[in-house]
């Protein structure tokens, strides 16, 4: 099974929708998705997403289905010292985040340390875990602590590819769960481009089990493909 994780394309939040570019963005993914062949579409709730997935619908003729699990984060912030001041608590820099003491290696056991022991905060990415791992069971995978137990049962499980149109901080969050990563080193050393594909392939190396293995991240090929820059949303300082 794949799963492609796609933030939405180039934003714009006011009017909780794209801008004209993120139009030609969306335009672009939909032919790429269609050479991807995915064989189910699913988006967040929000306009930024599901404007764009529109584009795919219309190339694949496949149905969309809502998640409303996979909204951003929102409503988490930090102020930094720093030029940016208020930071989503999922964007702090690196420089921030790597003067931390590690308090262990699996994901959760930040969730002790602030910022992330905000209120409320652990209890959201408690919330995206356990609806992942409803998503996933409901296609056959069930998880049992990192790996996944494949039902065969499920005609086809294996050969799905699932589509989902979400956003920049959640689809960090969720690949942190889905790898069994220290979620802030994620936030802080990865990136995800506007209307970019991320992979993930279901690794069965043991008949019946699998593991999440990230095999592309944040694609943007389709973009210049078709002649298109990458707006660095997000990005805050020399992306030049």
């Amino acid at each position: 099974m794949l799963l492609y994780i796609i933030r939405h394309a180039d934003p714009d939040y006011a009017a909780g929708t794209i801008t004209e570019y993120g139009h030609q963005e969306a335009a672009a993914l939909s032919r790429a998705m269609s050479r991807l062949a995915p064989t189910h579409l699913y988006s967040s709730p929000l306009g930024r997403a599901k404007d764009p997935a529109s584009y795919t619908v219309e190339t694949t003729g496949l149905p969309l289905h809502i998640e409303e699990w996979t909204q951003e984060i929102s409503g988490f912030s930090v102020e930094q010292e720093d030029p940016y001041g208020t930071t989503a608590i999922w964007d702090l820099h690196g420089a921030h985040v790597r003067t931390m003491e590690p308090p262990g290696p699996r994901s959760r056991d930040w969730l002790a340390l602030p910022p992330y022991n905000t209120d409320g905060f652990p209890e959201l990415v408690e919330m995206i875990a356990e609806h992942s791992d409803e998503f996933f069971a409901r296609h056959g995978y069930t998880r049992d602590g990192g790996t996944y137990h494949i039902d065969d049962g499920q005609l086809g499980a294996r050969a799905q590819r699932l589509a989902v149109f979400c956003h920049g901080g959640f689809g960090l969050t969720w690949l942190a769960h889905l790898l069994e990563l220290p979620f802030p080193l994620v936030y802080s050393g990865f990136y995800l481009w506007p209307s970019s594909v991320t992979t993930v392939l279901f690794d069965e190396r043991t008949e019946g089990v699998a593991t999440p293995r990230c095999i592309g991240l944040g694609d943007v090929s389709h973009l210049h493909h078709a002649g298109l820059r990458p707006r660095p949303r997000g990005i805050k300082a020399n992306h030049e």
